[in-house]
């Protein structure tokens, strides 16, 4: 992420900060440099394991209280693209497209189609102002559908075979 919009960021939290009366520490501005270090999604583990390579010692607790608070801030969503997996990620970045999630394997990719997002920002909703949209297609991805297809024909031959057929 470039200087500036990490330096956006900044300016975002410390209003948020002082809007709220809360104490800028050197670990929220820490913590929040490291995830602008992210490409893309991030989870706790990874975040935690970036500051501890840094030698920036928080605890995990600290990390999920300041990640609440981004997400209060507007600074960073969080996805739960299946129910055992908790992503986060820069809303920033998060505004730019939309996941598809696999329902067998959990893979999620990212697909990029601005007529979806057009669409989706053109939506008329009554006694409704939207301020965030993130959009998640569950499905099959390629890489599951082969392989089911191929647990599928190795099914039938093996009924084929006993029933004497083959």
């Amino acid at each position: 992420m470039d200087t500036k919009t990490h330096s956006d960021l900044q300016k975002q939290l410390t209003a948020y900060l002082v809007k709220k009366k809360l104490r800028k520490t050197e670990e929220r501005y820490t913590i929040l440099q490291q995830i602008c270090e992210f490409s893309g999604h991030f989870d706790i583990v990874s975040l935690h394991e970036n500051l501890e390579s840094l030698n920036f010692h928080v605890s995990k607790a600290t990390l999920y209280n300041n990640l609440d608070l981004f997400i209060e801030a507007g600074l960073i969503v969080r996805h739960y693209f299946t129910p055992q997996t908790v992503q986060y990620e820069l809303r920033a970045l998060a505004e730019t497209h939309q996941h598809l999630i696999c329902t067998h394997c959990g893979d999620v990719k990212e697909i990029r189609n601005q007529t979806l997002k057009a669409n989706i920002g053109n939506l008329k909703l009554r006694r409704f102002t939207p301020e965030f949209a993130c959009l998640y297609i569950y499905g099959i991805c390629s890489r599951c559908t082969y392989r089911m297809r191929l647990e599928n024909k190795k099914q039938e031959k093996q009924e084929l075979q006993k029933k004497g057929k083959i």
